[in-house]
């Protein structure tokens, strides 16, 4: 079990060097595809947790999760007690 740890620790060094070494905008790039990426995903959530769902209503529940997210992040939103 350590040597996973230490390769996962090792792995995770070489992408922070990789990612030291782009410059702004193949970095500005990079997150703007792993962004999509993360999208993708919740996308296939989404459609997995209502599979009725269409095409407009994944992409509206979607940037309502991102929208909550945001307002959670800004401390604009409170949960109910």
């Amino acid at each position: 079990m350590e040597n996973i740890k230490e390769l996962a620790d090792e792995i995770q060094r070489e992408r922070i060097l990789r990612a030291r070494k782009m410059d702004p905008a193949d970095k500005l790039s990079a997150g703007f595809e792993l962004f999509e990426f993360a999208c993708g995903i919740s996308r296939a959530g989404i459609r997995h947790q209502f599979p009725d769902a269409t095409d407009a209503d994944v992409e509206r529940i979607l940037r309502e999760r991102l929208d909550l997210h945001a307002r959670l992040e800004l401390g604009q939103w409170k949960l109910k007690e």
